[in-house]
């Protein structure tokens, strides 16, 4: 059997998703803009994700994640951060002065690509030992979400008060350092509770080959 063709049914179904959640959230979203910049990483992982899908397929487990990153994102740029209403139920549930939605997608941020960098680095034999491996990948994750506060830092610059909608900082003086705190944790996270899972599905990868 070729890795390419084990890979193909969970990205199929990973493509189908994010393809009908776009199109439903792309009909009304509260700012197009917001839309557009909140989506984007979605729209430039699926061609990539399929142009690699024989030359390097990932494990099942790490396609389940970017797509639910990808819902995470979709739902954002639907609403626009500070007005998911999964928010604002969360908000009043633990008595929050803001809607705390953001923070999940920065927690995700630091989740999903901190499984990414793991299996690459883990397949290419890049990085020997586990707290070696750890470390560089908590460090690709922060430097993951430093590049996407720039990016926002530009967005604002560009775009002014039309920005407003795509920071998401209602209010918050430390949002940015708070995002990249839950990038983070979202790292941790996944490395502490997904790795032998992780190991696992990677050892079936090599022998399939």
């Amino acid at each position: 059997m070729q890795m390419g063709n084990s890979a193909f049914k969970p990205l199929s179904a990973l493509t189908l998703l994010c393809l009908i959640a776009l199109i439903m959230s792309s009909v009304a979203p509260f700012d197009r803009t917001t839309w557009w910049l909140e989506v984007a990483p979605v729209l430039i992982a699926l061609p990539i994700l399929w142009a690699t899908r024989s030359r390097f397929p990932l494990t099942p487990l790490l396609y389940v994640c970017i797509g639910l990153h990808a819902l995470v994102l979709i739902v954002g740029g639907t609403y626009s951060y500070a007005r998911v209403p999964f928010g604002f139920e969360m908000q009043s549930w633990l008595d929050l002065s803001r809607n705390p939605y953001d923070k999940i997608g920065h927690f995700a941020q630091g989740f999903v690509p901190a499984l990414v960098a793991r299996e690459i680095l883990l397949r290419g034999g890049y990085v020997k030992g586990a707290r070696m491996l750890a470390f560089v990948v908590v460090c690709i994750v922060l430097a993951i979400s430093a590049s996407y506060e720039l990016i926002e830092w530009a967005a604002a610059i560009a775009l002014g008060q039309g920005a407003d909608e795509f920071l998401g900082t209602q209010g918050d003086p430390w949002d940015t350092q708070s995002d990249m705190a839950f990038a983070l944790l979202g790292a941790v996270v996944a490395l502490l509770s997904l790795s032998r899972w992780q190991d696992r599905q990677i050892a079936q990868l090599t022998a399939a080959r």
